[in-house]
């Protein structure tokens, strides 16, 4: 009996040590995982910490870029719209007067020459400057990138863009009189001469084709580097399928260079609907008649020639959401072409 009470103490003191064990096993388990956890707390913490301070960093570097947006864009933008909802003339800030959407019911009444013909002259001139130098700056960039003596090309196409707007426009002013270069070639080849400045039937072509020149160098720089982004390999398979010249340019070289003429024709149409300085520096201040009002133009005169700053500002935002409008309209055109291709 004694020899079982010894084995049964032995026993006891065998589970009594393994449950200590356990518990010792299990407490080490438990301090661990509270080691880990607290572990990754403060590399969470850090990281935190460190994502913080970059955003900090990031946002004191956009700061000034910021600043620039809401002073020179966004309050100019609500100083408009609140200008377009007034009357004032342009003077003293306590002189503006409230006058609901009267200004926007002015432009588009029945007789206003808002609609027609500036709005009309408007679309039209931004039309003719894509046309013209979208197609210009295809044509010259594909034979451009197969010449020799590329610095030379590249200073010649480039020419337009480094000229100031009022040495372009007198220079063709004068081309265009009826003793300039133009008239002169066109009597050299047996035709009479062209009142282009001074007929309404010809004053806006002829200063379209003007914009456009003036536009096509940038278009140009854009359309080569998309040209030379293309694999040559895709030309080398062609020419071993025997294709010409022209499915290797309809087939492979316009649709990769859909990216690159999206961004030529959504600028050049923007560029279009706003400008006016060529036809005041080739025209005086717009004429014959009213042959070349557009948008910007009638803007310009309104404020600072009649000082009716709250009809030029709604003018200024019919003229905004018609670019927005257009713009958007594009964008889509042009990416729903390039999902069915």
């Amino acid at each position: 009996m004694a020899t079982t009470v010894k084995s049964a103490d032995d026993d006891g003191d065998r589970g009594g040590g393994r449950d200590s064990t356990d518990a010792v096993r299990r407490g080490a388990e438990g301090g661990a995982r509270e080691g880990v956890r607290a572990a990754g707390s403060s590399a969470r913490a850090a990281a935190h910490r460190r994502r913080r301070r970059q955003t900090v960093v990031a946002y004191l570097f956009l700061t000034p870029s910021l600043l620039f947006f809401a002073v020179f864009l966004v309050l100019p933008l609500l100083f408009a719209v609140l200008l377009s909802l007034s009357r004032w003339a342009g003077f003293d800030l306590a002189d503006i007067r409230p006058v609901g959407t009267d200004n926007f019911a002015a432009l588009f009444a029945r007789g206003s020459s808002f609609l027609r013909p500036v709005l009309s002259n408007t679309l039209l001139y931004a039309l003719g400057t894509v046309v013209l130098a979208l197609s210009g700056a295809v044509l010259a960039a594909h034979c451009i990138t197969n010449l020799r003596f590329q610095g030379l090309w590249r200073t010649l196409y480039f020419l337009p863009i480094v000229t100031t707007v009022v040495a372009v426009g007198n220079v063709w002013k004068y081309m265009y009189e009826p003793g300039g270069l133009v008239n002169g070639v066109l009597n050299a080849l047996g035709l009479r001469s062209v009142a282009f400045l001074q007929d309404p039937a010809t004053a806006l072509p002829s200063i379209v084709v003007v914009q456009a020149w003036a536009s096509l160098g940038s278009a140009i720089l854009v359309l080569t580097a998309g040209l030379k982004a293309i694999p040559r390999s895709y030309y080398e398979a062609a020419e071993l399928d025997g294709a010409g010249q022209f499915t290797v340019f309809t087939r492979i070289t316009l649709p990769l260079l859909r990216p690159s003429l999206l961004f030529v024709c959504v600028t050049q149409f923007i560029t279009g609907l706003q400008s006016f300085a060529l036809i005041i520096v080739m025209t005086g201040e717009g004429g014959p008649g009213d042959a070349t009002d557009v948008a910007a133009l009638e803007m310009y005169q309104r404020a600072f020639k009649y000082g009716d700053w709250g009809s030029a500002s709604a003018a200024a935002l019919v003229l905004f959401v018609l670019i927005l409008v257009i713009t958007l309209v594009q964008l889509w055109l042009f990416r729903r072409k390039g999902e069915d291709a």
